[in-house]
């Protein structure tokens, strides 16, 4: 006759085997995972130092450092300029500047730093995965390029001195 504590002791084993299953499964997913995130962020890195070089050349600018001239026409997925003293959020791609709408209104609010999910929300986009990730490539984006700041990570700000979408 079988004991209703063995049948117990049976099952559990059985679940903890799964567990462990799934658990190993769940750490070769995730190790993959950082590998991608790893490489898009290095391939991110490469591709924006490239993109400001482009820019650079084709605004005339030097080493030396000549100011760069104010595109005439702005078009979507153009370049985000390194922010310089005088250069207004107008030269930004319509998409970059809805962004730098909402995180100026933030700042006259007097709010916290916005994060991507809000941001993406406040833009009206679905939040999804894929939107609130080109999201957060546009803030880093911006970043990089002295538009805004991230005082903490995964918030951003205004950067000072920007005037943002006004």
């Amino acid at each position: 006759m079988v004991s209703v504590l063995g049948l117990l002791e049976e099952r559990e084993r059985a679940a903890r085997k799964r567990v462990e299953e799934l658990l190993a499964e769940l750490e070769a997913a995730q190790s993959q995972w950082d590998g991608w995130l790893v490489a898009r962020r290095r391939v991110g890195e490469v591709w924006d130092a490239r993109e400001t070089a482009d820019q650079q050349a084709a605004a005339g600018m030097t080493p030396e450092g000549n100011r760069a001239r104010t595109p005439a026409v702005v078009k979507p997925g153009s370049l985000v300029p390194v922010w310089r003293e005088g250069l207004s959020a107008e030269v930004l791609a319509p998409e970059y500047q809805q962004v730098m709408g909402l995180l100026a209104e933030r700042r006259t609010t007097g709010g916290e730093p916005l994060n991507c999910r809000e941001i993406t929300v406040l833009s009206g986009l679905e939040v999804v995965p894929a939107k609130v990730e080109g999201v957060r490539c546009k803030l880093k984006r911006l970043v990089a390029r002295g538009w805004a700041h991230e005082p903490v990570p995964g918030r951003f700000t205004l950067g000072d001195g920007r005037g943002g979408g006004s």
